[in-house]
């Protein structure tokens, strides 16, 4: 029986109205806004109405809600939008390499000067840290909602009230959160980025941008939007400035199915689910003295648990846990950043459950590591 414990990447399994979605999708469904006759019409009222769903769980407008390729797309969309034409951006050391990499690349070329504010497990001295860098040039703020590595949650409101003040905009990487916690533009968000297959229960290949509609995006790719076609000029206005090309239809009716299937279930009682098998996972892996847990009792988390066995590598640890049929992963977790301020030079083991994970699994997990 393999049991997932890699949530955090993609969950598994996904709900049963979810894969009822995309069969629907793939059955009745074509291309949204690419024709007046029925199957148009009614795919382009499917994929309004998706909107709808994401602009209330986020608390945006259907038409600044923008359908992406994953989380990466979304954030590359942001952050090359926001400082195309240069300026100062902040970052916090604990970004996933979709912040850090185009953000680098930006400074490389000279196209940006960037910087890096190092994160706390107190809350106060974090926001310190970003406000400490701010110039009269800075253009944005990107902060990850919550580490993909540790789970730790970011002060999210803090850091939006600073550039509310300064009249920055601010992108949220809110891969980790979205359908844990509630992260929504009425937080100061300017810009919400989020992947549609963790936590949204959605298939892989999904994503969304959701802007407050205050800050321009300059769109970094053109091409077809199925308006304004008799024009070689992008159209300005959202969504269709930054979605060229047909949309995934069967992918954003997985995720109107996942964040229904959240609303049902309730986004709080999904966290304490998740919570309390990670807190159950602890509390067993620390009857163990040669695992280091890599959390802070001065800070919030998500269910997200990164560990390391004393004298084995991350990547070993996980591989003989996987011939006992549990998922994890090890290594990077594609946060260079996040390990360069945990200081953990060869990566880590990372446990993530989800709603349909048992305490059962995390406890026979958990005493099986402390025998390795």
């Amino acid at each position: 029986m393999i049991v997932n414990f890699d949530n955090a990447a993609t969950t598994f399994p996904k709900p049963v109205a979810v894969k009822k979605a995309v069969v629907s999708a793939m059955e009745q469904l074509t291309s949204p806004g690419r024709g007046g006759h029925p199957l148009g019409m009614k795919t382009s009222e499917m994929v309004y109405s998706a909107r709808e769903t994401a602009a209330d769980f986020f608390g945006g407008e259907p038409e600044n809600v923008v359908f992406a390729l994953n989380c990466t797309h979304a954030l590359n969309m942001a952050i090359q939008g926001i400082m195309k034409n240069g300026g100062h951006l902040i970052i916090s050391g604990m970004e996933h390499n979709s912040v850090s990499r185009p953000a680098a690349k930006l400074a490389k070329s000279g196209k940006i000067k960037l910087s890096v504010a190092e994160v706390f497990p107190d809350a106060k001295k974090t926001v310190e840290s970003f406000r400490r860098l701010i110039r009269s040039d800075t253009k944005a703020i990107v902060c990850t909602a919550a580490s993909n590595v540790t789970g730790q949650i970011m002060p999210l409101k803090e850091i939006g009230r600073l550039c509310q003040s300064r009249n920055i905009a601010f992108i949220v990487d809110a891969a980790q959160t979205s359908g844990i916690i509630d992260v929504n533009l009425s937080q100061g968000i300017n810009i919400i980025c989020t992947a549609g297959h963790k936590g949204l229960y959605g298939i892989t290949g999904t994503g969304m941008l959701i802007s407050d509609g205050k800050f321009n995006i300059e769109p970094i790719m053109q091409g077809g939007t199925g308006s304004g076609s008799q024009r070689l000029e992008q159209p300005v206005l959202l969504p269709e400035a930054l979605e060229s090309g047909t949309v995934g239809t069967v992918g954003i009716m997985s995720l109107k199915a996942g964040m229904e299937f959240i609303r049902k279930i309730g986004i709080n009682n999904i966290f304490t689910h998740e919570d309390k098998i990670c807190r159950r996972f602890i509390r067993e892996l620390e009857k163990n003295p040669g695992i280091t847990v890599y959390r802070s009792e001065k800070a919030e988390y998500v269910p997200i648990v990164s560990f390391n066995i004393e004298g084995i590598p991350s990547e070993k640890a996980a591989s003989a846990l996987a011939k006992e049929g549990f998922c994890l992963r090890a290594g990077y977790h594609c946060a260079a950043l996040a390990h360069q301020s945990l200081g953990t030079e060869n990566g880590s083991v990372r446990f993530s459950p989800s709603i349909f994970s048992k305490e059962e699994d995390a406890v026979r997990l958990a005493r099986l590591i402390n025998t390795l």
